[in-house]
């Protein structure tokens, strides 16, 4: 190989290394679920697509994780030293809905951007309500 196709490789290389370093650093993706082993299994599909994963059990710790929860009355811009670019949450948990959920991250003027899918594994459509 000549210098300067070694010289365009190295530069392509590291090009690619700096836009996966900065895609790891931008898609931040927060699971909420109440089932241990569904989260789990959200969170190893994330990674496994090189996604930065954090998980929180309920939607009240999903809340005060971005900011808004009741004793906080500013949200952050900056979550945990990392941007969420993604909220994946369950529908069907105790105390507070996905759709609860969803409600609350679209109030912020802060968070509102933020993409939110709602999933479930329930079986039975009538327990989904909205």
């Amino acid at each position: 190989m000549d210098s300067a196709s070694s010289l365009a490789s190295s530069s392509l290389s590291k090009g690619m290394m700096m836009d996966r370093e900065n895609r790891d650093d931008e898609m931040h993706v927060l699971a909420v679920d109440d089932n241990l082993i569904d989260r789990k299994l959200v969170e190893k599909l994330l990674k496994n697509s090189s996604c930065k994963v954090t998980t929180a059990e309920n939607g009240l710790r999903a809340l005060e994780f971005l900011g808004l929860g009741d004793d906080q009355k500013i949200p952050s811009l900056k979550i945990s030293g990392s941007k969420v670019n993604l909220i994946i949450t369950d529908y069907c948990m105790p105390g507070m809905t996905g759709y609860d959920l969803l409600k609350k991250i679209k109030e912020s003027n802060v968070l509102k951007e933020v993409p939110v899918v709602i999933m479930s594994s329930e079986n039975i459509p009538t327990r989904i309500n909205k």
